[in-house]
């Protein structure tokens, strides 16, 4: 039996489309981001039948959301793009685009490693800080209905759909 081997966190990347709906352009998610965890927040139904004295739970969906606390970086793609969603409000279709999640630590076939691609909305939580520290943007990536399957190239920015030529 092969050993197990830790996944390094760097091997989970997220890039967020910082471009329009017509063609994406995908941006690492990472600078000023020290921590990120997606909570799939597991929506369940709890039973106990009247014939039974132990319960059933059943998890019937999952509400992905992602906290991004990012320090600051004008430039940074995703700092940019979010803080422009920010300072115009943005709520509805304009707070929407895509999220992409690799999982660089899988096997690369031909530059492509295996991905889910996800429409979202982002959320604004926050915007500042302490005085005399850098800016902070925290925000929430909510992830919207069910991922798409497919690959991703780093290299080249590019999601191709699984069963796509």
């Amino acid at each position: 039996m092969a050993e197990a081997t830790k996944i390094k966190r760097s091997k989970v990347a997220t890039f967020l489309n910082t471009g329009g709906s017509s063609e994406a352009t995908w941006s690492l998610v990472g600078n000023g981001v020290t921590s990120m965890t997606i909570s799939y927040n597991p929506q369940k139904s709890d039973e106990t039948y009247i014939h039974q004295d132990s319960g059933t739970t059943d998890v019937e969906s999952y509400k992905p959301t992602s906290a991004v606390p990012m320090t600051a970086y004008k430039g940074d793609p995703v700092f940019d793009f979010v803080d422009g969603l920010r300072k115009k409000r943005a709520v509805l279709g304009d707070a929407r685009t895509e999220v992409c999640i690799v999982y660089l630590y899988e096997t690369e076939e031909t530059g492509a490693y295996p991905a889910e691609k996800n429409i979202c909305s982002i959320q604004i939580d926050d915007f500042g800080g302490d005085g005399g520290s850098s800016a902070v943007i925290n925000f929430t990536i909510n992830f919207i209905g069910d991922p798409i399957i497919g690959t991703f190239n780093p290299s080249t920015k590019s999601f191709t759909e699984k069963g796509d030529a």
